[in-house]
């Protein structure tokens, strides 16, 4: 069975500086609410440590990229245990538009306990992508601004 999360919000930026943002990792702590921390290169086939904070609950993910396409998009896949436990895509993309760039956050879940634990994880994921794209818009827009 297969779930998905689905977010997006347009940006008053250039992909370049959209992405500027996105993957200067070592930036996460100041700004970023639900990815508190990512150590790590943005390079396919690269082993990340995520830290994230979904709801009250904290978690750390060891995903390997998958792309990494400078400007354009950034996956990578975690799992929860063994493979097809409980499996996540995670899928950054950035499309220009008149104005800026589209910024669309998205995951696709698969596995066993994917029924199981949907209607838990769901809310506090879905709310914890809504507020990184709102914290990297402001981020973005204040630093274009400035």
């Amino acid at each position: 069975m297969t779930r998905r999360i689905d977010t997006e919000l347009s940006i008053a930026a250039s992909p370049e500086r959209v992405w500027s943002v996105l993957t200067d990792f070592a930036a996460y702590p100041q700004w970023n609410p639900f990815i508190e921390s990512i150590e790590g290169e943005p390079e396919p086939g690269t082993r990340l440590t995520v830290r994230i904070r979904a709801g009250d609950a904290r978690h750390v993910f060891k995903p390997v990229v998958l792309q990494a396409t400078a400007c354009r998009r950034l996956r990578w896949l975690g799992r929860v245990g063994v493979a097809g436990l409980f499996d996540g895509e995670h899928d950054f993309e950035l499309r220009a538009e008149q104005g800026g760039t589209r910024f669309l956050q998205s995951e696709s879940f698969q596995g066993f306990l994917v029924p199981f634990l949907w209607r838990r994880v769901e809310p506090a994921t879905r709310a914890g992508f809504e507020a990184m794209n709102r914290a990297l818009k402001a981020r973005v827009e204040s630093r274009s601004a400035g």
